[in-house]
């Protein structure tokens, strides 16, 4: 259907084209791996309230989006959940910019805004977690997309020598048992 040397070309230009994106995923997922996940800027809030917090996730947005507004802060780019512990509850609601928490204290007329704003090293880790925006989320397919594209177009040509059959096909095999034994060991 290609030539090889159009396959190789538009091989070569797409991993250039990739690599930006790539590295960002491949540093902060090796360092995420060791617990290494950047650091956020908090501020606490206190907040009166007029009535007690309710387990309602558009109300407690709203008390939120309310806030953000007064003290002219963006929202967090990705979605808002109730996180229950216990017999009390939380929103917590992550992006890629930033991470809220809204929580009762002690006083039910009195809650706590926690906004942690990321560092430039957290801020790419929340994106590689997905907590961005839409663009983001359909550029991170692509890369997937680009990736496996890549993978499967170096075996093609590598399989297309006949040199590099055997070594193409020990390798191969020897990834997929490696595989099965890091997930099974794990």
């Amino acid at each position: 259907m290609f030539s090889r040397m159009a396959l190789m070309k538009f091989h070569v230009l797409l991993a250039v084209c990739i690599l930006p994106v790539a590295t960002m995923f491949f540093v902060t997922g090796a360092l995420y791996t060791w617990g290494i996940k950047g650091d956020y800027e908090v501020k606490v809030y206190t907040l009166e309230l007029q009535q007690p917090l309710q387990k309602q996730v558009g109300y407690l947005v709203d008390i939120v989006k309310d806030e953000l507004k007064r003290k002219s802060l963006s929202l967090p780019t990705g979605k808002a959940k109730i996180k229950t512990i216990g017999s009390s509850f939380k929103l917590e609601w992550t992006g890629s910019n930033k991470d809220i928490i809204l929580q009762a204290s002690a006083n039910p007329l009195i809650a706590q805004l926690k906004v942690k704003e990321t560092g430039w090293h957290r801020l790419f880790v929340q994106l590689h977690k997905a907590k961005g925006g839409v663009l983001f989320k359909i550029y991170a397919t692509l890369l997937a997309i680009a990736l496996l594209f890549l993978f499967v177009t170096g075996f093609i040509m590598a399989w297309q020598l006949p040199k590099l059959r055997n070594m193409v096909l020990t390798s191969s095999t020897f990834g997929l048992v490696l595989f099965a034994i890091v997930v099974f060991l794990s």
